[in-house]
């Protein structure tokens, strides 16, 4: 039996062994199936049950022939970044329909110059981020200094019509149409994280489908509901019939936003991946930054929900234009669906076959006989490495999306005295440009530490700025409490407003990375559920934040404490993940189980390792010429046996 050489040890390593007993090989070093010599005749049925090494091998034979980023890819990539600006018209509509307006009581007889302000007490905060990659701006939950308080319970909610003055832009929104104040202001709260948790339940149940119907077809669902659901919400009648519709509307959101993300990290070579993705973050940034000047023009909420949904129809072609994951029809073993869309990228790029140099499509044509397989996620429980790496990701989302919170609302406290924040389009802008900042920082930092190094350095930033925030200031409040200390408020205020923006500065970061982490060490035939399980746990974390809000902000302190002591669990499991840098996408489940950590400081030359795997001490042959064997790696062979292309 052929055995597969470690790179990083010179150890030999046996293959594993698939479900249905095929063989898989631990890298895509491995030589083509006609140089592989088994050790005994195997039977007719169990030639046919071998997976073909070279159709494996994606990123180091099809897409090559292909001509890598073509003209056809570049194309398609194009039509992945488009509609990230209008899923960031949805993902941040909710500052603008759901805001909480100031209002005064309409009395009878009263003048029009005799109207007392009322404000509200804690519902002055925008919905919470919908889309996972660019966290929204977080507005103050408690009143600015010097407005006049009126508590919900009091005589000044005993008005029968209300006259409103909106913040955001817009004339009449969700809570001035239906006097969402006083006893009803609890239904904003509920329309807030009603999206969320649609696109929770979204993530989850899209991922998993689009893993075995395929990205394509989920995608055109996603797209034709989307705008059924979305213009139906320009239409709602009361506040239960919105919530309800912005479930089903953040349910086909998530379905839009995993398929193209997963589209997008499968068309892409390994050198493209990261920039491509973050073109794409760039591109949603753009839509949060004209949404306001949007608002202004629409006027009224449901002119702007119907303004924003009705690009997706633009979406609707895709099902002519736009053909199905390549990479997933060959991990699937769809070998019949392969070779027709193989022939058509080769037309459209204007590739001669003959310089087919690795025989792709002679291998394709032994193979077409091959009933196709496809995997669902529930397969990692079975796993050694895959699922632990997945559940790493999932903590890393989970806290950096809830911390995201934390650090703006200390940014917004009105006891911070900062005039400047305490208005709409301020607070706005500055998270925006905080979440701008942070993705221009993450690519010189993953570009020079990698996916790994540059999560574990935002993850260390987001929990030193969050154990200064909770200790430091606390005992910088004790000195302001003394005058012999000369430690004045300012003081205080001035380092919660620099560790604030550190924190989300870093967070969302920290978010933003673990989920592009996770689609490219899942293997294509789950990436789907995946990705679903990684976005469907920032969601959860973001979902604190409304959460919160309804509660009045009780048990704050101890939200932050939670998340500041997953901050800490994070830096540690980081480590145990690998690195994904150049490296080949894993095609299957015991592809993607090869994808293990490597130690931080590599091991020297001819060097032994002190721990062998079972698979290893299976191979004794090895033992003796491992050394020598370990000296004649390829250049172009990962610290992970995945070749990089």
């Amino acid at each position: 039996m052929t055995t597969n050489r470690d790179p990083e040890s010179g150890w030999m390593r046996q293959p594993e062994a698939e479900e249905n007993g095929s063989v898989l090989p631990a890298s895509c070093t491995t030589v083509p199936p006609s140089e592989d010599v088994p050790t005994a005749p195997a039977s007719p049925a169990q030639q046919g049950s071998r997976y073909s090494h070279l159709l494996l091998d994606y990123d180091g034979s099809v897409l090559p022939f292909l001509g890598g980023l073509g003209t056809f890819q570049r194309r398609l990539v194009l039509l992945t970044w488009i509609p990230a600006l209008f899923l960031a018209f949805s993902q941040f509509s909710d500052f603008f329909m759901l805001d909480q307006p100031d209002k005064w009581c309409k009395t009878n007889g009263s003048l029009p110059g005799r109207k007392s302000p009322v404000h509200l007490g804690n519902d002055s905060s925008p919905a919470p981020e919908v889309m996972l990659l660019l966290p929204p701006p977080q507005l103050p939950t408690t009143p600015s200094p010097g407005t006049g308080f009126t508590p919900v319970h009091n005589d000044s909610c005993l008005c029968h019509e209300w006259t409103y003055q909106i913040h955001a832009g817009l004339v009449q929104n969700v809570v001035s149409k239906w006097d969402l104040v006083c006893d009803s202001a609890w239904k904003v709260h509920i329309a807030k994280f009603s999206l969320v948790v649609g696109l929770i339940f979204g993530y989850l149940i899209t991922g998993c489908i689009a893993d075995w119907i395929g990205r394509r077809l989920v995608l055109l669902f996603s797209v034709i509901f989307n705008l059924i659901f979305g213009l139906s919400v320009a239409l709602s009648v009361n506040v239960t019939m919105f919530s309800t519709l912005r479930f089903f509307e953040g349910f086909c959101l998530a379905g839009i936003f995993l398929c193209l993300y997963a589209l997008r990290i499968e068309l892409c070579p390994p050198g493209h991946r990261f920039m491509i993705t973050m073109v794409a973050s760039f591109i949603g940034m753009a839509g949060q930054f004209l949404l306001p000047g949007l608002a202004a023009l629409c006027r009224d909420w449901q002119i702007l929900q119907a303004v924003i949904i009705c690009p997706f129809i633009l979406m609707l072609p895709y099902w002519y234009i736009f053909p199905e994951s390549l990479r997933w029809l060959m991990a699937t073993l769809q070998y019949d669906a392969s070779k027709k869309q193989i022939l058509q990228t080769i037309h459209k790029n204007r590739i001669i076959q003959e310089s087919d140099v690795k025989g792709v499509m002679p291998e394709l044509e032994r193979e077409l006989a091959r009933r196709p397989k496809k995997v669902c996620i529930v397969k990692v429980v079975g796993t050694r490495n895959l699922w632990r790496n997945i559940l790493v990701l999932c903590v890393n989302s989970l806290t950096g999306y809830g911390i995201h919170h934390c650090f703006a609302k200390s940014l917004m406290d009105p006891e911070v005295n900062m005039n400047i924040m305490h208005n709409f389009y301020a607070n706005y802008f500055a998270m925006a440009g905080i979440t701008l900042a942070s993705c221009l920082a993450m690519c010189p930092v993953v570009g020079f530490l990698g996916r790994r190094g540059g999560l574990l350095l935002f993850m260390i930033l987001t929990a030193l700025a969050s154990l200064l925030q909770l200790g430091l200031l606390n005992l910088i409040g004790k000195y302001t409490q003394r005058p012999e200390t000369g430690m004045s408020e300012t003081v205080k205020n001035k380092f919660s407003v620099i560790f604030s923006i550190i924190g989300m500065f870093s967070s969302h970061a920290v978010g933003s990375l673990s989920v592009f982490f996770c689609a490219e060490i899942t293997p294509t035939v789950i990436r789907g559920g995946g990705l679903g399980l990684v976005l469907a746990s920032a969601g959860f974390g973001m979902l604190t934040a409304p959460i919160m809000e309804l509660h009045n902000q009780k048990g704050y302190f101890l939200h932050h404490v939670i998340f500041a002591c997953c901050t800490l669990i994070c830096i540690i499991c980081i480590l145990l993940l690998p690195e994904s840098k150049n490296q080949s996408l894993p095609e299957n489940i015991p592809h993607g189980e090869h994808y293990t950590r490597q130690p931080l400081l590599p091991h020297k030359k001819g060097e032994q390792p002190l721990l062998l795997t079972n698979s290893e001490l299976k191979d004794y042959s090895g033992l003796h010429d491992s050394v020598a064997m370990g000296d004649g790696v390829s250049e172009n062979t990962t610290v992970n046996g995945i070749k990089s292309t």
